[in-house]
């Protein structure tokens, strides 16, 4: 740690006497020869900025002698990049900059990756973007359904009673994988169960996703990627009302109605977001046999985000999130849960609380303080035939942490920022059944420090490289994890990138070991092994993108490869039976697990009046040593609930700026998924190979603008797995295994809507 600061105090020397002299940067934007009114000029990495004025001009005076990468943008314009060198010789260069114009995003600003917000293009680690748009287009109302709609990305719905879920990304189950909520990992295993369907879609600002580990700046657990949820944060004066009602199969309700509200002070230096949703959906049965497929849910949610900006040089941002949800699935659900013959009843008060100050020291350095706190309390019952299956859980999550982050603005002959920061964070989860000697009762305790440094080499090549230390209570020492990558600019238009993460995870229990299901005529527990070890691995990603952009049509693909090899890896055996007949599977370390896999995406807009985006993924993931998950079946060295191949596409369709169209679809490929006996129907265990599923979805939106009030009302309609793709051999019974589902998450099912405001 002292060499660290020594070289930081080392940077700072150099940078100040850079400092000494400046110059100005100024010129004209236009596009076809016509002044642009309010573009903004930014030097990347910096504060330096300014906007043009009603002839198109702009100046920036005051500039330190160095390189930099000047960016020009405007709402419905393509960013223009250019770099600049002022020097003696230089001291005032003028720009003559022409825009082109597009309706579509190539290049949002994001922050994943590094923490610190970035052009999608520059950054040496790609990053996908899910919109608020993008999830009112596929019809998703929870942000477990707009998931599937990126590539890499499948959510997979693991038990029929409760409808647990997990996201798998790029072939790794949902442990691998990092779910932030505004860039702070308090999203803990616990939430993990239900809390992906649990966060209401209109109070996301956008889903930023990274596949693969290669940042230090989040967690060493983050081996598949990290999904990085933003809230909606107060950006303008606006308000929306929402109402939608669909119809699961022709004959279960589900109802939901959403709220937004914006302000924002006249200087712009305080806002202020709210949102609230309810959803009340029914149960659905998908056999006939009395036992639902698809539980009752009602959920409440509220959230809040505010910030407050004294002055250019402080910032502090507060959000503050309510979920309020019963969930629950069996049958009669009419009676109190142990007087049914199967019910799994769970419900859940979940507290969510962000903390950021901001404080930027001068033009290339600042620091952010921030803390999160998540608690969840969940009151469940799970039980056969009146069993006194009803428990309780306590779960908190505390983390914070400290970020300072330095730019050098000529960094031998490039730019430079670097970042330093230690976190730390707390899970603390207390899970009890009394009646199935069930309990989990686990603090997990980890801190880290990191450095990272983000180096603009040149306009052809960008560097991201850093190192984690991490420090966990449960771990058996503290862990060094490197994490690399590069982009190199083959062309203006295209570009590769490399990444190599290491990662590991620390003998735990995650969101499935927290899940209890019906199976054989009882219930199913994971157990974690008296002697489970920590998990390693080695991440390694290339990907080359492709991105084309004219006055008429966008568009772009991106192949991308990856490899994961986990040392030491967790895996799952059957370990017998309790007292009570009860089946235990316990998480055992095996040998090395290897994934592999290569994901095609392809995008475009033309003219404004179609958008395509769509994306397909090849993988394969094996065992060293094969596993055998029943002693009724033979082991394999296969993945299970992993299929080879899945995708998805989306298309939007604008002829007109009142009428929309969006068609959109999932693809699953078949995989291998286990099925303990004991309903009817199955009488042993087995190893089905399920088939493949098409989802296709179809939304229709038509706007309505009230001119004498400066409101719009939108009217929706839609269908949902229009061709009705769907699981046909559900158990039936009390005895049926809850965990053989497979495929989408529900039937045909028709939606209408209605949404009034300023949006």
């Amino acid at each position: 740690m002292i060499r660290i600061i020594l070289l930081f105090a080392l940077f700072n020397c150099i940078a100040l006497t850079g400092f000494s002299q400046t110059g100005s940067i100024l010129g004209t934007v236009s596009t076809h020869g016509l002044p642009l009114e309010f573009a903004s000029i930014g030097i990347l990495h910096t504060n330096w900025g300014a906007t043009t004025d009603t002839k198109g001009n702009f100046i920036l005076n005051d500039i330190p002698y160095g390189q930099y990468e000047l960016v020009v943008s405007i709402v419905g314009f393509e960013n223009k990049k250019e770099w600049i060198n002022l020097t003696e010789e230089t001291s005032e260069i003028i720009l003559d900059i022409s825009l082109i114009e597009t309706t579509s995003l190539l290049d949002e600003v994001v922050i994943s990756g590094t923490r610190t917000e970035r052009y999608r293009s520059d950054l040496p680690i790609a990053v996908q973007v899910l919109t608020s748009e993008a999830f009112e287009g596929t019809q998703a109302s929870c942000l477990a359904e707009g998931l599937n709609f990126q590539p890499g990305l499948r959510m997979e719905t693991d038990c029929q009673t409760c409808n647990y879920t997990q996201l798998r990304m790029n072939g790794l189950g949902g442990g691998y994988s990092q779910i932030l909520i505004n860039s702070r990992p308090i999203f803990s295993a616990l939430n993990g169960l239900y809390g992906l369907e649990q966060i209401p879609a209109n109070m996301i600002d956008r889903v930023e996703v990274v596949r693969g580990g290669g940042s230090a700046m989040f967690g060493s657990s983050a081996i598949a990627g990290t999904v990085n949820v933003i809230t909606k944060n107060p950006t303008k004066n606006s308000y929306a009302v929402g109402v939608s009602h669909s119809l699961i199969d022709g004959t279960a309700n589900d109802n939901l109605l959403n709220a937004n509200l914006t302000q924002v002070n006249k200087n712009e230096t305080a806002g202020l977001t709210l949102f609230a949703s309810r959803r009340q959906r029914q149960d659905w049965d998908a056999n006939g046999d009395g036992f639902s497929e698809i539980p009752r849910i009602l959920n409440n949610s509220f959230g809040l985000n505010t910030f407050w900006q004294p002055s250019k040089k402080w910032r502090l941002g507060l959000s503050l999130n309510s979920i309020n949800e019963e969930r629950d699935g069996g049958d009669l659900l009419d009676e109190v849960p142990h007087q049914r013959t199967q019910s799994e009843n769970r419900l859940s008060y979940t507290l969510t609380g962000n903390a950021d100050l901001n404080y930027q020291i001068d033009e290339s350095q600042n620091v952010v303080l921030y803390g999160g706190v998540q608690t969840t309390d969940r009151r469940h019952y799970t039980g056969i035939d009146g069993e006194d299956g009803y428990g309780n859980t306590d779960n908190y999550t505390i983390q914070g942490g400290a970020q300072y982050n330095r730019t050098f603005s000529d960094f031998f002959g490039g730019m430079n920022t670097f970042t330093l920061g230690t976190e730390y964070q707390l899970d603390d989860i207390f899970d009890e059944i009394p009646a199935y000697n069930y309990l989990i009762d686990q603090r997990a305790i980890q801190s880290g420090t990191f450095l990272q440094s983000d180096w603009v080499v040149n306009e052809k090549i960008t560097v991201l490289a850093g190192v984690r230390l991490t420090h966990h209570n449960l771990a058996e020492r503290a862990v060094l994890t490197p994490r690399f990558s590069v982009m190199y600019s083959i062309l203006p238009l295209m570009k590769a990138r490399f990444s190599y993460g290491r990662g590991f995870r620390a003998p735990q229990a995650f969101d499935a070991d927290l899940h209890i299901a019906f199976a054989g005529g009882g219930i199913s527990t994971i157990q974690l092994a008296d002697d489970l070890q920590s998990e390693f691995s080695d991440s390694y990603s290339v990907s080359w993108d492709f991105d084309k952009a004219a006055d008429r049509y966008i568009f772009g693909f991106t192949v991308s490869g990856f490899y994961t090899d986990l040392q030491n890896v967790f895996i799952l055996e059957e370990k017998g039976e309790d007292v009570d007949g009860n089946l235990i599977l316990e998480k055992r370390n095996g040998n090395s697990s290897q994934v592999r896999g290569i994901t095609f995406e392809g995008r475009a807009n033309f003219d404004g009046m179609v958008e395509i985006d769509a994306g397909i993924t090849f993988q394969k993931s094996e065992f060293e040593d094969a596993v055998s998950w029943s002693s009724e079946v033979p082991s394999t060295t296969n993945y299970l609930r992993t299929p080879d191949n899945y995708g998805f596409y989306t298309i939007n369709i604008l002829p007109e700026n009142k009428f929309s169209g969006s068609l959109s679809g999932v693809y699953t490929g078949s995989m291998l998924v286990p099925h303990f006996g004991g309903a009817p129907e199955q009488v042993e265990d087995e190893l089905v190979v399920s088939r493949s599923f098409l989802e296709t979805n179809l939304r229709l939106t038509y706007e309505f603008d009230l001119s004498k009030t400066a409101q719009t009302i939108e009217l929706a309609a839609g269908v949902q797995n229009i061709f009705n793709a769907y699981q046909r051999d559900f158990d039936t019974g009390k005895n049926r295994d809850s965990n053989y589902v497979y495929g989408p998450a529900r039937p045909r099912t028709f939606y209408v809507g209605v949404k009034y405001g300023s949006f």
